[in-house]
C-alpha cells in the first residue's frame, strides 16, 4: 500500500514538472497577424471575462473602437477600465447585453445602430455551458437560447451595418463539443429529454450550423463568417457544475489560459486573405474537421427557419 502511495506521489511530481511543456504543446496556434484597427468598430458579446475579455482586450491593443456586450454591466464596466490602462484606447465602451431575453438583444442593436455608422467585427463569444433545466425570458431552453438564439438574433439585427462596413466579419464561438450534439427539432427546448452536457452540444452544433448556412448566405456581400473551437480553457464557463469545476482544477496546468484561447478568435477576425474559407470551422488558428450532421446543409436551413420562426423574423 505504501508503495503504490509513493508510485502515485512520484507520478503526481512527475505531472506537475511536465506540465508547462504539456500546456505549450497543448496550446498551439497562435494569431500571428499584425493587422491594425484604427478606425474599426468591433462587438464581442461576453467580454467582461476569460476567452471576450482578452479578445477585447486585443482588438482594443490594435486600436479599434470595442463594445464590451456584457449581461453585468459593473463587471464589464471595471474590465472597460482595466483594458483601456492596459492599452492605451479609451474607446472601450460598455453596453448591457442580455442574449437570455430578446427584448434586451433589440434594444442593444437599436442603441448600437443609432449610435455607430459602421460595424467591421462581430465576435459571438458569450455563452451558458451545463445549466440545471432553465427557460429564458423568452421560454427558450437556456443553451439553445443563449448560445444559439439569442447570437442568432443579435447577427440578424446587425447585418445590414455590416454589409455596410464591408469587408467585415462574424465569429461565431462554438466548441468541439459540437462533435457530441444533435439537432433535435422535436426536442429543441428539451422538454421530453434533457441533459445539461449535451444540451450544450446541441447548441455548439448549433452555432456551426448557423456560421455554415450564414456563410452561404452572404457570398458576394463582402461579409464573411467562420466559428471557431477555441479549445480547453479555463474560464467561468463551468461555474454551473462542480465536476467540471474540479476536473478543470485537476487538470489546470494542462488547461489553455483564456489569452491562449482567444487566439484562434483574432485569428478569424484579423488575419488577412481568409475570405476563401468562409463558413469554416476553425481550431488553434487552422481549419479543423465537423462532425457529419454540422455539414448537413437541409439541418442547417432548417435549423435557420425554425431560428426565425422562434424569433418572429421572417423567412427568406
Amino acid at each position: 500500500m505504501l508503495g503504490l502511495l509513493i508510485l502515485l506521489l512520484c507520478f503526481l511530481f512527475l505531472l506537475y514538472m511536465a506540465a508547462p511543456q504539456v500546456r505549450k504543446m497543448l496550446a498551439f496556434g497562435v494569431c500571428t497577424s499584425t493587422v491594425q484597427l484604427p478606425g474599426k468598430v468591433a462587438i464581442v458579446t461576453g467580454a467582461n471575462t476569460g476567452i471576450g475579455k482578452e479578445t477585447a482586450k486585443e482588438l482594443a491593443r490594435r486600436g479599434a473602437r470595442v463594445y464590451l456586450a456584457c449581461r453585468d454591466v459593473q463587471k464589464g464596466e471595471a474590465v472597460a477600465r482595466e483594458i483601456q490602462a492596459v492599452t492605451g484606447n479609451q474607446q472601450v465602451l460598455v453596453r448591457k447585453l442580455d442574449l437570455a431575453d430578446t427584448k434586451c438583444i433589440r434594444a442593444f442593436a437599436k442603441d448600437f445602430l443609432e449610435e455607430e455608422k459602421h460595424l467591421h467585427i462581430l465576435i459571438n463569444n458569450a455563452g451558458v455551458m451545463m445549466c440545471p433545466y432553465s427557460k429564458t425570458a423568452d421560454g427558450f431552453e437556456m443553451h439553445i437560447g443563449v448560445n444559439h438564439l439569442g447570437h442568432f438574433l443579435l447577427t440578424h439585427l446587425l447585418l445590414e451595418k455590416l454589409k455596410e462596413s464591408a469587408p467585415s466579419r462574424i465569429i461565431n464561438v462554438s466548441s468541439s463539443g459540437h462533435l457530441l450534439g444533435r439537432i433535435q427539432f422535436h426536442n429543441l427546448q428539451g422538454e421530453k429529454f434533457y441533459h445539461s452536457g449535451l444540451a450544450y452540444c446541441h447548441s455548439k452544433l448549433a452555432n456551426v450550423l448557423f456560421t455554415r448556412e450564414l456563410a452561404r448566405r452572404l457570398q458576394g456581400s463582402g461579409v464573411t463568417a467562420y466559428s471557431v473551437h477555441p479549445g480547453t480553457v479555463h474560464s467561468q464557463l463551468t461555474r454551473h457544475s462542480a465536476l467540471m469545476k474540479c476536473m478543470w482544477w485537476l487538470f489546470s496546468y494542462f488547461i489553455k489560459t483564456p489569452q491562449q484561447g482567444a487566439q484562434t478568435s483574432l485569428h478569424c477576425a484579423l488575419a488577412e486573405g481568409l475570405e476563401a474559407l468562409n463558413g469554416n470551422h476553425f481550431s488553434d488558428c487552422q481549419v479543423t474537421w465537423v462532425s457529419g450532421q454540422a455539414r448537413n446543409e437541409t439541418i442547417a436551413r432548417r435549423l435557420w427557419d425554425v431560428s426565425c420562426d422562434l424569433l418572429g423574423l421572417p423567412v427568406d
